[in-house]
């Protein structure tokens, strides 16, 4: 690589959703990824199990109770909840007088999403309805949700898991997170600015520009942002205005199936390998959001976030530290090297015959 080359592959993006910026530096990798095949915990993660994982049907869980014997997705309170919803708990506000020692009581709902009856099926392994019956049970618990907490959060992981079942958790709770408040004002501001959703109009642009598209369909577009932290990170974002996961169409649910299924193969494709991920939804607050008078969320859209850590290799993760940690993240290969490697991938598994 030259020196003028080197130079171009060292610069900082920002991102508009978060108001923040993030270093590239293409030059640390010379190419996205070196084609390893090394089978590892990561390559292992929904093998074949000689016990009945917790999580399965009839499966025994660390709290002492059984999981039913259900047949296609499965939903549960959580046996170690973060957020809690006693009646005896009063949501009260706790304030010292110093300012820099403040709390204040959090109440909510936990609840676990278990995809697939299989501890061996992963999303890129489904079928299309098996996948359509994880996105109809997103919806269903948002709407059940969503009236009595201001935010609702459907994450799914295959990393940073303590189970390998193919599963999710729901989050709601009575305040709205750092993360997402954050993005709550910049599209705000940038709305109230332009007259027109911020993501609205990136994803026209991305369309485009086509370099940092993985996938499209009449619904959906899938994109490697511009603004990427992760390796190998991607936005899943409706091509129409869309506040909320309630607000989808039976048709946008659909195509969010076969999307969403083909964009996990792809992945897993990369190192052959079932790639981890963390991903989650983020959209417009809820709770008394939704009826009170004069509150308007038309600069929210609705978009699915996954952030998968691997970076060269099924063994070779991304970690943030030093500098990254004390002063401003950096990624290692550009977001368009990423999508192309991501998009030139096979729809098909790699496990299966071609």
């Amino acid at each position: 690589m030259s020196g003028e080359e080197r130079k171009s592959n060292n610069y900082r993006r920002y991102n508009p959703l978060l108001d923040e910026w993030i270093i590239v530096a293409g030059n640390r990798v010379s190419r996205p990824w070196t084609g390893a095949s090394t089978h590892s915990s990561y390559a292992t993660s929904f093998q074949l199990t000689t016990t009945l994982n917790p999580l399965a049907p009839g499966g025994m869980r660390s709290s002492g109770k059984t999981t039913p014997l259900y047949e296609s997705v499965f939903v549960f309170d959580n046996d170690f909840p973060s957020f809690t919803n006693y009646d005896d708990v009063t949501e009260t506000s706790e304030s010292h007088d110093d300012e820099l020692f403040q709390q204040h009581t959090i109440r909510g709902e936990c609840r676990v999403i278990c995809y697939h009856p299989s501890s061996e099926k992963s999303i890129a392994l489904m079928d299309n309805k098996e996948t359509l019956a994880v996105v109809h049970l997103w919806l269903t618990q948002f709407v059940e949700l969503a009236p009595k907490w201001k935010w609702v959060q459907n994450r799914g992981a295959a990393v940073g898991s303590s189970n390998n079942h193919p599963h999710g958790q729901i989050w709601a709770g009575s305040f709205l997170p750092n993360l997402p408040m954050r993005k709550d004002e910049n599209q705000r501001k940038y709305y109230e600015k332009h007259g027109r959703s911020l993501l609205l109009d990136y994803i026209e642009k991305e369309e485009k520009k086509k370099e940092r598209v993985v996938l499209i369909n009449d619904h959906w577009i899938v994109v490697v942002p511009f603004w990427a932290l992760w390796p190998y990170e991607t936005m899943v974002i409706p091509r129409r205005a869309v506040k909320r996961l309630s607000e989808l169409t039976e048709d946008e649910q659909v195509s969010l199936a076969d999307i969403l299924r083909h964009l996990m193969i792809k992945y897993d494709n990369i190192f052959k390998c079932a790639f981890p991920f963390g991903m989650g939804w983020l959209g417009a607050p809820t709770g008394e959001e939704l009826t009170q008078v004069g509150r308007d969320y038309s600069h929210w859209q609705l978009h699915l976030i996954v952030h998968p850590p691997l970076l060269r290799s099924s063994t070779v993760p991304k970690y943030m530290a030093g500098y990254e940690i004390l002063a401003e993240p950096q990624r290692d290969i550009t977001a368009e090297m990423a999508a192309k490697t991501i998009r030139d991938q096979s729809e098909v598994h790699y496990t299966k015959n071609e």
